[in-house]
């Protein structure tokens, strides 16, 4: 049953947003399931919790209408816990929290786009290598229409990058923040040795949290070939658990890149990204091999 709000805070969102997710597992359940583990089991196992208090936050979430319950199989009836619209508007709250920690608990409060080689992000990048990315659709630079981001090759380059300045001015201060240059030359890179990936059975894309029309013009503008995804509603963000940190009032990827094979498994993953050319020929070079193999 979904928690009673008290009189005092009837008129309060955020005492009623607490009364649905202000619970430790809740909350972990949400990210699990924006991460792919729908089932019972598969849930246990990954949050470690006992059976009957998942069962009873399965039901409040379900009650609340963040998850709803979808039959996988009959002869019994099993279900699966799926994310409904209001439940992946809970997204960018988990990657606020998580870049509140990244940056005042896990830093020192500096507001950064990049961080260290030993850093919390860098450990959660490095344990991605063997996860399978969930089903999940992004809109596409071209026309705004969904685009799965592994769909049709036999491996994937996604490159995620903070913001490009075109056409969009970027917000004040930019520059000055460690991390944030050179979005444009990434783009550049992987659109010069953009005929090298696809001739590996490669497809690239990049990823920013900007809108499909700023990407658009941007492309046009730079001649990109490949499709630009928008992570706006940071769908794929909190399925990996991306690096995120807030500038110009929104939320932007830190620079990464990932490679993933045609059944959905990261192979590589690049982060911090401290030397891009660099990071755009290691990219080829494990397309290569995945290629080879």
């Amino acid at each position: 049953m979904v928690r009673a709000v008290p009189e005092r805070d009837a008129a309060c969102a955020i005492a009623q947003a607490a009364a649905v997710v202000g619970d430790w597992w809740s909350l972990l359940l949400v990210r699990e399931t924006a991460r792919g583990h729908h089932r019972f089991d598969a849930l246990q196992t990954e949050l470690g919790i006992s059976r009957k208090v998942l069962a009873e936050r399965l039901a409040h979430l379900v009650e609340a209408e963040v998850l709803e319950k979808v039959p996988y199989q009959s002869g019994p009836v099993r279900y699966e816990y799926r994310l409904t619209e209001s439940g992946l508007g809970l997204l960018p709250v988990l990657l606020s929290m998580q870049d509140w920690a990244d940056r005042w608990l896990h830093g020192d409060g500096s507001l950064s786009g990049t961080a260290g080689e030993e850093s919390a992000e860098a450990l959660r990048m490095a344990g991605l290598l063997g996860e399978r990315l969930p089903h999940l659709e992004l809109p596409g630079h071209r026309d705004g229409a969904p685009v799965d981001p592994v769909a049709g090759a036999e491996a994937t380059v996604l490159f995620c990058y903070p913001a490009t300045g075109s056409p969009v001015p970027l917000p004040d201060g930019w520059a000055g923040i460690p991390g944030t240059v050179g979005c444009t030359l990434e783009n550049r890179l992987f659109r010069n040795a953009y005929d090298d990936f696809r001739a590996a059975g490669a497809e690239v894309h990049g990823v920013s949290t900007q809108r499909p029309e700023e990407q658009r013009a941007f492309a046009v503008e730079e001649g990109i070939p490949f499709t630009l995804l928008s992570d706006t509603d940071l769908r794929l963000a909190a399925a990996l658990r991306l690096p995120v940190f807030r500038a110009g009032q929104m939320l932007r990827l830190k620079r990464a890149v990932l490679v993933l094979d045609r059944e959905r498994v990261v192979r590589h993953a690049r982060f911090p990204v401290t030397d891009i050319p660099g990071a755009v020929r290691e990219a080829a070079a494990v397309v290569r091999e995945l290629a080879g193999a």
